[in-house]
């Protein structure tokens, strides 16, 4: 098991990853179907890969497991995304599937959806909507972690909206429990018509959109080339295009003194801040994620 672990660190370490040691036991766990706790106690008690295939009454054979994880090695060597490969992640509370055609989420993003929970913390039944929802991270996580939520998330890529569907279905039973409710809707999320029979009754529209300035293009290879680009690229050179569409469309949606929380760019506190005290919103702040960076808006429709 040492060797196997060994070996997928130094492909990847040549490859140039960042966390190649991390991302080849993750990719090794994943190919003999067991965790991370069970790997490392077979690295402790050093086990081969058959006898924890074995152990595990597995229906793959050694051989079988060991070419899936050459097969993974491969990929993530050639910067296939990590999540691509095993074909999940972690946010908040949620094991979310993705893949190829689908926005990878972020752990700053988990900051935007506590600040939302926060404000609909107390109130009743509260009505909250997820603009350009994707996996559906954000919006999945309101309905699972606020009681008796009333969660409408939007979605226009195709692709990204069957793995935001399949996400939802799987977390079906989460949001009963929570007594909340959630609905998926594939269209523009800047349509006026879209969700329109709830102009001025949400109490909360939250959104990561698009973003990223047209001539920032990412040096990261696993955004630049695998992430989405309509869920990268704002649609102008400073990428403000699409959030100043949030901005106007989330408007109409709040209530009065209903709350917007929209995730942007480092480079966009002082714009979005801006744009929404030109549009007429109150209290418009943008805040820090973890790493000290302007990574959000808050802005309240006026009462």
């Amino acid at each position: 098991m040492g060797e196997l672990v060994d070996r997928g660190h130094h492909l990847l370490a040549q490859a140039g990853l960042p966390t190649p040691l991390n991302d080849a036991r993750l990719l090794l766990a994943d190919a003999l179907g067991c965790d991370l706790h069970q790997l490392d106690q077979a690295l402790l008690l050093d086990r081969t890969a058959e006898e924890l295939l074995t152990s595990r009454q597995a229906e793959d054979s050694q051989s079988a497991a060991l070419d899936r994880y050459q097969s993974y090695l491969q990929r993530r060597a050639g910067r296939e995304p990590l999540q691509y490969i095993l074909g999940h992640a972690c946010f908040r509370y949620l094991d979310l599937r993705l893949g190829p055609g689908v926005f990878i989420p972020r752990s700053e993003t988990e900051t935007v959806v506590q600040t939302g929970i926060n404000a609909l913390t107390g109130v009743d039944h509260p009505l909250a909507v997820d603009l350009c929802s994707g996996s559906g991270a954000i919006g999945l996580s309101l309905a699972t972690e606020v009681p008796g939520a009333r969660v409408r998330a939007v979605e226009v890529d195709k692709e990204a909206y069957r793995w935001g569907a399949l996400n939802a279905a799987a977390q079906e039973a989460a949001i009963r429990e929570a007594g909340s409710d959630y609905h998926l809707l594939l269209a523009d999320a800047t349509d006026s018509a879209t969700l329109s029979d709830l102009d001025a009754h949400v109490d909360l529209v939250i959104s990561n959109p698009p973003y990223v300035p047209m001539d920032a293009i990412p040096s990261q290879p696993e955004v630049r080339d695998w992430d989405p680009d309509l869920a990268l690229y704002g649609g102008s050179p400073d990428g403000c295009l699409v959030p100043c569409r949030i901005l106007d469309r989330a408007m109409v949606l709040l209530a009065p003194g209903g709350l917007l929380v929209m995730e942007h760019d480092a480079s966009q506190g002082a714009a979005m801040v801006a744009a929404a005290q030109e549009r007429g919103y109150l209290d418009a702040h943008t805040h820090r994620d973890l790493a000290g960076r302007d990574r959000y808006l808050t802005a309240r429709r006026p009462g």
